[in-house]
């Protein structure tokens, strides 16, 4: 069975009639094989490669084959343009399903994350020092108490690096607030050290983990004299 055929109905229809998609890149096909499988998965494509469907499309599967309470799962950047870029491609995702996604960053108006808080999105799109803010919050155990995924973009600019540590202290905090062994995607372009990240990303999770890295598609080169 192909990866695309595991994904939930709802969801298939979507990729074929929204987004018009004949067929999976061989990257979204294979970490698509490692989410669904349940692992920790680093994600290795080049820029505009297709890693953020990679990861976002087995997710919403997840989310819509098993509805859940509170933030179903969190997609965290290292800076708040990367999420502002990101947000109309996931708000579409989501949507196009009949779930939701929520940015909370230091912009966002106070009135709209209370509404959040009072009624959590989906999927949750933030920066590490946000989500350290919304774990003082009261509503925490709320919030996060069904989390079952974590997607780290850029996931080489926090590796190895202070805001980094910063970042997987918040997660080990969340994942003690979490009832389920929380899984956990990183999103890069092509990096030497994929293993060591994915040792880094996998933190307390006792799942298995999986770098996805497939082969560049063969390119046409036209030499000019």
């Amino acid at each position: 069975m192909s990866v695309f055929e595991q994904f939930e109905p709802r969801l298939q229809h979507a990729i074929v009639d929204r987004l018009g998609w004949a067929s999976l890149r061989p990257v979204q096909d294979e970490a698509g094989r490692a989410i669904l499988a349940g692992h920790n998965t680093v994600i290795l494509a080049p820029t505009a490669g297709g890693k953020t469907e990679a990861a976002i499309f087995p997710l919403l599967s997840q989310i819509l084959s098993a509805p859940r309470a509170g933030v179903s799962a969190l997609y965290i950047a290292p800076i708040k343009a990367l999420l502002n870029n990101q947000a109309e491609r996931l708000g579409r995702y989501t949507e196009m399903v009949g779930l939701r996604r929520f940015v909370w960053h230091g912009d966002i108006a106070s009135s709209a994350r209370q509404r959040f808080a009072r009624d959590p999105a989906d999927l949750l799109m933030t920066t590490p020092e946000s989500l350290e803010v919304m774990l003082i919050s009261r509503r925490a155990q709320r919030l996060f108490g069904d989390l079952r995924m974590v997607v780290i973009d850029e996931v080489h600019a926090l590796a190895g690096s202070d805001r980094g540590a910063h970042l997987m202290s918040v997660l080990e905090r969340i994942a003690r607030t979490s009832r389920h062994d929380v899984q956990r995607a990183g999103l890069s372009a092509t990096v030497g050290n994929p293993e060591t990240i994915l040792r880094w990303l996998r933190g307390s999770s006792a799942r298995e983990g999986v770098v996805v890295d497939p082969p560049a598609p063969p390119t046409r080169r036209q030499i000019l004299v």
